[in-house]
């Protein structure tokens, strides 16, 4: 891997993998970057990669000296660090609160619901109370109500809550994972008419068919 300076931006992918989320990020801030793509089981394990993430997991972001990983804090990282792009409330904006609220949960409780349920792991509902989530229906209503109040989770303001939320929320009705229901259909289509994801979704697709035919 290249050694990158600090005032490139740096963006360790896999076309299938959640560098999705992080590539349609990269693509509303609308800066360049450099996209390194790591294969699973070797370069996403090598000792250089490693050195970035530990986890030997992607995407991670690399800029200014500083090393991100996880969808939802490199969503927010970018959002704060570009603020040109308008994909963030300000520090004493009311609204971050609630672009806070909804970036955390859709890490935290909807994640770790999600994956237990596919899993077939959801904890039985005598002990739900020890789950962060609690229940897989009280996960999916209150994300439901996330995305009913307005075109966006901040009302008529598309953020990088948006970026992270809606894309856990297309890949869920995309793999059945969660309910269709008419507010995730609705903001799902909203979602995919948005240039910048768009031309994420094209770039990684076109990377996906440059590996099927070599």
């Amino acid at each position: 891997m290249i050694q990158p300076s600090n005032d490139e931006i740096v963006f360790y992918t896999n076309p299938m993998s959640r560098g999705r989320i992080a590539r349609w990020m990269l693509e509303e801030v609308g800066r360049p970057y450099r996209t390194v793509v790591l294969d699973f089981g070797t370069t996403m394990k090598a000792p250089e990669y490693l050195a970035i993430n530990p986890m030997g997991k992607v995407p991670a972001i690399t800029w200014r000296g500083v090393t991100v990983t996880e969808c939802a804090a490199i969503c927010a990282w970018l959002a704060d660090a570009c603020p040109e792009a308008g994909l963030a409330p300000a520090l004493d904006d009311p609204a971050r609160g609630t672009w806070l609220r909804w970036l955390f949960f859709t890490a935290g409780p909807l994640e770790a619901v999600v994956t237990a349920k596919a899993l077939d792991l959801l904890a039985p509902a005598e002990k739900a109370g020890m789950a962060g989530y609690g229940s897989f229906e009280q996960v999916v209503d209150a994300l439901e109500s996330a995305v009913s109040g307005g075109s966006w989770i901040l009302g008529d303001r598309f953020s990088a809550a948006d970026v992270y939320v809606g894309s856990q929320i297309m890949w869920g009705l995309q793999f059945k994972s969660l309910p269709d229901r008419d507010a995730f259909t609705a903001y799902a289509e909203r979602l995919s008419r948005r240039e910048a994801a768009g031309r994420a979704r094209d770039l990684d697709d076109a990377l996906i068919a440059a590996s099927a035919n070599n």
